[in-house]
């Protein structure tokens, strides 16, 4: 088989996938209207978490996290697990930019822990857990996430497998650019407390 055929069709199921925008769907059902309308006007589970709604913020969590995983793994059973990393970089593109909302989504942590749950698990561990950890001592969200990025990618270089460093390191690059406005609000000290603002 032609390689290119399976790499194709790796990140179209990672797109198709990441796209499901859970935070706009989930809000929706529950009547609280359109999320984009919301605090930061992204549609990930931070956001979410503003609306007060924290089983609404919580289920948003799992479920992006889930589709990442379950793109990784769907693409897995197809081709092999040469192809899982294509998927994983796929949904948190397509979680990030979903074609149905104007390619306006957000900003792909929870769905990028979730593909690294499925592409190998100690890697999701050590990151998930240096979440929790820094966004609980400082109380922010876009520095938990950061740690998280910086953690994952650390885990997966000490595993030592080419297959997994190169979509991690490329995830977390991208995980981090989409939170450039937030760096620069940790760098002056006007980053909101998790709850609060933008």
């Amino acid at each position: 088989m032609n390689p290119a055929f399976p790499a194709i069709g790796a990140a179209l199921i990672g797109l198709a996938l990441g796209s499901i925008p859970f935070g706009l769907l989930l809000t929706r059902m529950a009547g609280l209207g359109d999320i984009r309308n919301i605090g930061s006007g992204n549609i990930g589970a931070t956001n979410v978490l503003r609306t007060g709604r924290k089983g609404i913020a919580a289920a948003t969590l799992l479920l992006d996290g889930l589709k990442g995983a379950v793109a990784v793994w769907l693409v897995v059973w197809l081709w092999g697990p040469v192809f899982g990393g294509v998927a994983a970089v796929g949904a948190v593109v397509g979680h990030c930019h979903p074609p149905w909302l104007g390619f306006r989504g957000g900003k792909g942590v929870a769905t990028a822990l979730g593909t690294w749950l499925a592409l190998a698990w100690p890697v999701f561990a050590i990151a998930a857990t240096a979440w929790l950890l820094v966004a609980r001592l400082t109380r922010i969200s876009s520095a938990g996430a950061l740690g998280a990025m910086l953690a994952g990618t650390v885990a997966a270089a000490v595993l030592d497998a080419q297959a997994l460093v190169l979509p991690v390191g490329a995830i977390a690059l991208y995980v981090a650019a989409r939170h450039r406005e937030n760096i620069e609000r940790l760098m002056l000290g006007t980053e909101p407390k998790i709850g609060e603002g933008h």
